[in-house]
């Protein structure tokens, strides 16, 4: 989340005429996060997520992304539910930006997950892959290798403005990926950006996960490797505890197959370019006047690295 697009009381009131959700009471800006501008909405029939659509969002991927939301949603998965206007639709326009209304999950981010957390999290990750086996839509992921290798072009000739050598490291695992990308696994939707920033805690269990506009089709092996990435790693380093109590919960829900244990170290050197890549853009691009947190890029180089050097190679003990 963040604030790229400034929304005053009168342009929310006046798109607030098309929907059956009562009246503004507030409007407050969220900072974290990247993508999208984001605001909490307070009505006088409850509180909402108010949501513009910015940078890489593609208008004619939005019904993907709600109907992705509303299936997770009826589907025991603690997910926004759209909220439709009242001709049915689920994306309007505000301030020349796409725009959507959803419920809001209450609970608390936990940004340094203990093992008991990561577990959780595994086994709701694992219920979304097993949910989404008869959601019958489908989106190509445009951050996959095709993705990697454009932004790869956007950056690299600037990359060591950031650090010395990362251009290089770049190419080197875009020539890896390109020759060791793993195929032939089962797919179906995907969250694709399951950070501990996306899902939040409440009563001892996860109450809600949020931001689906990275979902996709692409394999459930690939989103376990950014969900093990997100989870498993933070300033102090990897967690080898966090990382198997994450594979643990998994599995208390789906199996991972041979071939999915034998994609992973790959897929999570892919899963950290990924990372490392859009942060990468965003920190060489920064909008201004935009009330955002620019994520640090090293982060996922020192990850790629870990990952390069086989430190996170025996996940399943």
């Amino acid at each position: 989340m963040a604030v790229y697009t400034h929304v005053d009381e009168k342009a929310a009131e006046s798109f607030l005429i098309e929907y059956e959700i009562g009246d503004l009471v507030s409007l407050n800006g969220v900072e974290q996060g990247v993508e999208n501008t984001n605001y909490i909405l307070d009505t006088t029939k409850g509180r909402y997520v108010l949501t513009l659509f910015e940078k890489r969002v593609e208008a004619n991927d939005l019904p993907f992304f709600m109907a992705a939301m509303a299936h997770m949603s009826a589907n025991a998965i603690p997910a926004p539910a759209p909220v439709v206007d009242k001709k049915g639709a689920a994306v309007g326009r505000l301030c020349g930006r796409p725009a959507a209304i959803t419920t809001f999950l209450s609970g608390q981010q936990r940004m340094e997950p203990a093992p008991d957390e990561c577990r959780m999290m595994g086994e709701t990750n694992a219920r979304l892959h097993s949910a989404s086996r008869n959601f019958s839509m489908t989106r190509t992921n445009s951050l996959s290798l095709e993705g990697w290798c454009s932004l790869a072009a956007k950056t690299v000739a600037r990359a060591d403005e950031c650090a010395s050598g990362l251009s290089n490291i770049i190419q080197e695992e875009i020539d890896f990926q390109t020759r060791m990308r793993p195929t032939k696994l089962e797919t179906g939707l995907v969250h694709a950006d399951l950070f501990p920033d996306n899902v939040f805690f409440e009563g001892g269990r996860i109450s809600g996960v949020i931001d689906f506009y990275f979902a996709c089709t692409d394999a459930y092996a690939y989103d376990l490797a950014i969900t093990l990435n997100a989870w498993a790693h933070s300033l102090a380093g990897w967690s080898e505890e966090g990382a198997r109590a994450l594979i643990t919960g998994y599995q208390n829900v789906r199996r991972i197959t041979d071939a999915e244990k034998s994609a992973l170290p790959a897929l999570l050197r892919g899963a950290a370019l990924r990372i490392l890549l859009t942060r990468l853009y965003d920190f060489l691009n920064r909008v201004d006047g935009a009330v955002v947190a620019i994520k640090d890029p090293l982060a996922y180089r020192d990850l790629l690295l870990f990952h390069r050097d086989g430190g996170s190679h025996d996940l399943f003990g």
